[in-house]
C-alpha cells in the first residue's frame, strides 16, 4: 500500500500539499472561532457607548442583530477566501475561475436585480435600525415577533406560530410596536345612564392600585389614565385609556388592566353596555333613567299588557 501511494506521488504531495492545505483549514476555522467569540462582545462595547440612555434590553437586542448579520457574513467571506486559498494547491487555476466567475456574475446580475434591492435595503434596515431581533413589527402587511434579521430577508412568527420570510426589498414600510417603549391604548365602554365623572374616577383608581401593585409596576413607565370621552356609540360611551409601558408589556397589562376594570364595574354597579337597538312607532321618547331600560319608561309598559 505503501509502495503504491509513493508510486501515486500521494505521500510527496501530502508532505507538500497537504501541509499548506491544512494550515489553511487550520487559520480558517481559527478566525471562525475569533469572530464567534469576540463580534459580540466588540458590538456590545460600540453599542452600548452610543445607547447609553437605552434599557438594557433594547442594547442587547441591538447587539443580538448586528452580531448575527455580521458573523453569518464574516463566515462566509472566511469560507470563500479559504476555498480560493486551498484550489491552487490541487493545482486549479483560480484566475481562470475567477474571470469565468466574474462574467458569470454580470449575467446572473442583469437576472437578479431584486437580489440586489434585498441587499441593499437590508443593509439601509440595519444601519438605520428600524427594528431588531426581539421587536413585534409589522412589515409587508405581517405583524409578528422578529426572530432573524439577514441582509436578504427579515424572518417574522406570529401569534399562529407561522414563521414567515419576508424579502428586505418588500418592504415599503415597518411599523415597530416594540421600539424604546410600548404603549397601552384602551377603550373602555359605559352606558349612557352612568355618570361619567364617577366612572372616570373609578377606572383612574384602578389604573393607580395596578401602578402600586409590585407585580405590575416595574412594567409601567407611566402610570394609565382616562384621556377622554373618546366616542359617544350606539350604545354607549367610549373611554380612552392611554399609559406608557416597557416595550413587549403592553399586551400583558392591558389585559390585566380589562380583568381589574370589569371586577370594579360589577362592584360598583357600573354597567358596560352590549348593542342593542330602540324601537319608537311615534311615541314620546321615554327619559332614560340610571338602571331603567327604554321599556320600563314607555308609556305602553306602564299601561300593561292589553
Amino acid at each position: 500500500m505503501l509502495e503504491w501511494l509513493k508510486a501515486r506521488g500521494v505521500i510527496d504531495w501530502l508532505g507538500t500539499h497537504g501541509i499548506r492545505v491544512l494550515v489553511i483549514v487550520i487559520v480558517a476555522a481559527a478566525l471562525y472561532f475569533l469572530l464567534h467569540r469576540f463580534t459580540p462582545l466588540l458590538i456590545k462595547r460600540q453599542v452600548s457607548q452610543h445607547m447609553k440612555k437605552q434599557p438594557k434590553g433594547e442594547i442587547q437586542k441591538r447587539v443580538t442583530t448586528l452580531s448575527s448579520v455580521l458573523v453569518t457574513t464574516g463566515t462566509v467571506i472566511i469560507a470563500i477566501i479559504a476555498i480560493l486559498t486551498i484550489l491552487p494547491e490541487f493545482e486549479v487555476n483560480i484566475t481562470a475561475a475567477l474571470a469565468g466567475l466574474g462574467i458569470l456574475g454580470i449575467a446572473v446580475g442583469f437576472g437578479a436585480q431584486s437580489l440586489i434591492k434585498d441587499l441593499l435595503a437590508g443593509i439601509f434596515i440595519l444601519l438605520e435600525d428600524q427594528y431588531r431581533v426581539g421587536d413585534v413589527v409589522n412589515i409587508a402587511g405581517i405583524g409578528g415577533l422578529v426572530e432573524q434579521i439577514g441582509l436578504r430577508h427579515t424572518i417574522l412568527r406570529d401569534l399562529d406560530g407561522i414563521v414567515h420570510s419576508i424579502p428586505n426589498g418588500e418592504i415599503k414600510v415597518a411599523s415597530n410596536f416594540t421600539k424604546g417603549y410600548s404603549r397601552v391604548n384602551l377603550n373602555i365602554s359605559v352606558a349612557y345612564g352612568e355618570d361619567l365623572d364617577r366612572v372616570i374616577e373609578v377606572i383612574n383608581r384602578v389604573c393607580k392600585e395596578m401602578a402600586e401593585d409590585p407585580k405590575w409596576s416595574a412594567d409601567l413607565v407611566s402610570t394609565p389614565k382616562v384621556l377622554r370621552v373618546n366616542k359617544l356609540g350606539d350604545s354607549g360611551i367610549d373611554l380612552k385609556i392611554l399609559g406608557d409601558t416597557k416595550p413587549l408589556r403592553q399586551w400583558d397589562i392591558m389585559g390585566e388592566l380589562r380583568l381589574r376594570i370589569k371586577r370594579t364595574f360589577d362592584k360598583e354597579g357600573i354597567e358596560i353596555p352590549w348593542p342593542h337597538t330602540k324601537v319608537y312607532f311615534g311615541n314620546k321618547l321615554p327619559r332614560i333613567e340610571k338602571g331603567q331600560t327604554a321599556s320600563e319608561n314607555s308609556p305602553d309598559a306602564k299601561a300593561g299588557p292589553p
